[in-house]
């Protein structure tokens, strides 16, 4: 019996002790538990930017190709050596700049000659001349008969005529001769020589060199059949402004304006060629050269702009967070429009006082708490 006892006394005890086990481990589970929603509502701290009302300027952009806008073969007009090359090849020259010079001796002799054939004819035109007006008075006066007078009459207008002949031969030997000398014609950059001092050239030869207009400069590129109704919708308002780009430089290098929309679609790519022409004073641009072209077609005023780093993408589209109620994040769903440097349009998703959020959006999610800061770093006041 006193063995029953102690054994039911030892269980009571173990009891105990297991009951006050349980008590000890769920006080201490309970305070982790009670712990826990303090570590879950840590806020975390994100950069925020406002979204902004600016007038937002719509371009379109185009791929183009420089192109000179007058290029011509320098070739010369009158046989002879080539006498000196006073622009080396590639040099810039401007107009009326000596370029070739071509022996002028045997252009000389021929112009001496003709201005001789000329004097000689002129005292030949003196003389019938002088012959007519005696023949004229002996003719009132019934001592010359009306044949002879007939033939002095015409003797004098034949030497007239050959005065004339040999005048025109003289201005075509002074015209030969000044084309021994060959000038630019406007200003631009000569290519390669293709006629070394002393070869023989002429009509028929060949050209010698080539030159280039470079300022101003073409730069053509081809619309779409979709576009060209916004271009000239542009242009009927206006001068249509252009910028150039050089490969992905950001910046702009040259800018001029829409100058020239063809008359008609091309039916086989459904586009039209188009050309701007832009200012090149410093030659940086050359003929055949690929460029970007971007035509400022409008402005569209009170456009909402949030900054490009606030986007996400998902299979639903491009989203935001913003500041919601409660400092929590709030994902909105955007429509977006035409980008301006690192600002992007919205159309639709966003509001007028909306805060965007544009850091640690990987360590965020809808419904986060959160603590907006400046986009310097600094906690708001």
């Amino acid at each position: 019996m006193r063995i029953l006892t102690a054994t039911l006394a030892s269980l009571a005890g173990l009891a105990a002790a297991t009951v006050a086990g349980v008590e000890i481990a769920n006080h201490g589970f309970g305070e982790a538990k009670a712990s826990a929603p303090g570590a879950m509502t840590m806020a975390m701290p994100v950069p925020v930017a406002p979204v902004v009302r600016k007038t937002l300027p719509i371009y379109l952009d185009f791929p183009g190709r420089t192109e000179a806008i007058r290029s011509i073969a320098l070739q010369t007009r009158v046989s002879g050596y080539v006498d000196s090359q006073p622009a080396a090849d590639g040099a810039d020259v401007k107009a009326g700049d000596l370029l070739y010079q071509i022996d002028p001796r045997d252009l000389q002799a021929a112009l001496d000659q003709a201005e001789a054939q000329a004097d000689r004819d002129s005292a030949s035109l003196q003389y019938a001349t002088a012959n007519f007006a005696r023949g004229e008075e002996l003719a009132k006066s019934g001592f010359v008969a009306r044949d002879v007078y007939d033939q002095r009459e015409s003797a004098m207008r034949q030497a007239q005529a050959a005065l004339a002949v040999d005048r025109a031969a003289v201005e075509a030997a002074r015209l030969n001769l000044g084309y021994a000398e060959i000038r630019a014609p406007f200003a631009g950059r000569l290519g390669r020589n293709q006629a070394a001092k002393g070869a023989l050239v002429g009509p028929n030869s060949g050209p010698l060199n080539s030159l280039v207009e470079l300022d101003p400069i073409y730069v053509s590129f081809n619309p779409s059949e979709t576009e060209l109704a916004e271009i000239a919708k542009a242009r009927a308002a206006g001068l249509v402004e252009a910028e150039i780009f050089l490969g992905d430089d950001a910046g702009a290098v040259r800018k001029g304006s829409l100058t020239f929309l063809d008359n008609a679609v091309d039916k086989t790519t459904g586009t039209i060629s188009a050309r701007v022409t832009i200012d090149n004073p410093d030659f940086a641009l050359l003929p055949g050269e690929y460029v970007r072209v971007r035509l400022h077609i409008k402005d569209e005023p009170d456009a909402l702009m949030a900054p490009q780093t606030a986007l996400g993408s998902s299979q639903m589209g491009k989203y935001a967070y913003v500041v919601g109620a409660g400092d929590r994040a709030e994902q909105r769903l955007l429509t977006l429009g035409p980008t301006d440097g690192a600002m992007v349009s919205v159309v639709s998703g966003l509001r007028d006082g909306d805060r965007v959020i544009v850091g640690n959006l990987q360590k965020i999610g809808p419904g986060s708490p959160i603590r907006p800061l400046p986009t310097d770093g600094k906690p708001k006041s």
